[in-house]
């Protein structure tokens, strides 16, 4: 009886020590996962791809292990219905603001615009990783911030000061990029969305969504945070508070650029926060959506997430006001526009992500 048994155990021994090998070689995982079963890098955590079927029945449910994060820098946006369009008078009598009720969706919003530090690192990463793809020349005229913007944009202006500091010298690290073409925003968006599903797969997470420029809809809703009509994010009907002061950068008299505290841009933290946690909603550079311009675009647009995104149209919508136009400009319904491909010393540009499913608490 003895020897029948340890038969039967060496032949077992034979059989399994192999098979014990290979899974110490990650042979059966990688196996698996080339099958589509077990852990992959390419979507996050997964299973059996026909586990929801048992006993001839379909008894899927959700898949273990998502959770959207909020990624670094940015704030929820919770959804909501609101009135677009101008709040106050249409002094440019340009009719092209009409009033309308539409619902947004949630979305996550960087609570900054993009800074000078932040840009460079998308293109120091551009200059190490993609040179030889897209080209030196293509790269620097495209990419790389037109730093002439601020002789440019003004005659006879003395902006060599900011010309050659403004961009790359530490003091200005914190500043809002600027001399950025819409179409280099969409490039930032791209490489950003990369950079973070890169690190995602990695880590076997499930992929993000990506990072976008907002729509107009969806920044004019961000920079209301939450009141329904209002005239600034702040509120109304006042550009200063209670003690006098200036509530954003911008031009409150003419030639008086300092009366808020900053003659050019300030930090892109700078003054208060809105109700939803967004800095510089209203002055210190305007800036662009994703939306192309159109004097009918509230009768032609739907009333959910309006978008009018045509990749043909040259002109593209521009929100917010800078830190060189008066008071009306930084009302949250007043729509302007710029050329795609134009850079200039007083548009930048945020990002915003869409959130998937539900928001507990905020629906």
């Amino acid at each position: 009886m003895n020897k029948q048994f340890s038969k039967i155990l060496v032949k077992t021994l034979i059989i399994v020590s192999p098979l014990m090998m290979l899974q110490s070689c990650s042979f059966f995982n990688k196996t698996m996962e080339k099958v589509g079963l077990g852990k992959g890098k390419s979507g996050g955590s997964s299973t059996d791809p026909l586990d929801g079927i048992r006993n001839g029945e379909v008894v899927a449910t959700a898949r273990k292990g998502f959770k959207q994060t909020t990624p670094s820098g940015m704030v929820l946006i919770p959804s909501g219905s609101f009135t677009m369009g101008q709040t106050d008078e249409d002094i440019m009598s340009a009719r092209i603001t009409l009033n309308k009720r539409i619902t947004i969706s949630p979305f996550y919003m960087d609570d900054t615009e993009i800074s000078n530090h932040e840009y460079r690192m998308f293109v120091n990463s551009i200059m190490a990783d993609s040179i030889s793809v897209l080209g030196e020349e293509f790269i620097m005229t495209k990419l790389y911030p037109d730093t002439t913007v601020w002789k440019k944009d003004f005659t006879y202006h003395n902006g060599d000061q900011l010309t050659e500091n403004y961009y790359n010298n530490p003091a200005f690290d914190m500043y809002p990029a600027v001399g950025v073409s819409w179409d280099a925003a969409q490039y930032f968006c791209k490489w950003r969305t990369q950079l973070y599903n890169n690190y995602r797969a990695e880590n076997e997470q499930f992929k993000s969504p990506r990072f976008r420029l907002p729509s107009e809809a969806e920044w004019e809703w961000a920079a209301k945070g939450g009141k329904d009509g209002a005239k600034y994010p702040w509120g109304n009907p006042y550009v200063a508070n209670g003690k006098g002061c200036y509530l954003a950068n911008f031009k409150p008299y003419r030639g008086n650029y300092q009366k808020d505290g900053y003659q050019y841009t300030a930090p892109v933290n700078a003054f208060n926060v809105n109700d939803y946690g967004l800095y510089n909603m209203a002055g210190n550079v305007a800036e662009w959506t994703q939306d192309a311009y159109s004097e009918s675009y509230m009768p032609i647009t739907w009333d959910l997430n309006p978008q009018y995104d045509i990749e043909e149209e040259p002109r593209k919508v521009v929100k917010g006001g800078s830190w060189k136009d008066v008071a009306y400009f930084l009302e949250t319904g007043t729509t302007t526009f710029e050329y795609r491909s134009a850079t200039r010393s007083y548009i930048g540009f945020r990002c915003v992500m869409d959130r998937l499913g539900s928001v507990p608490g905020r629906e």
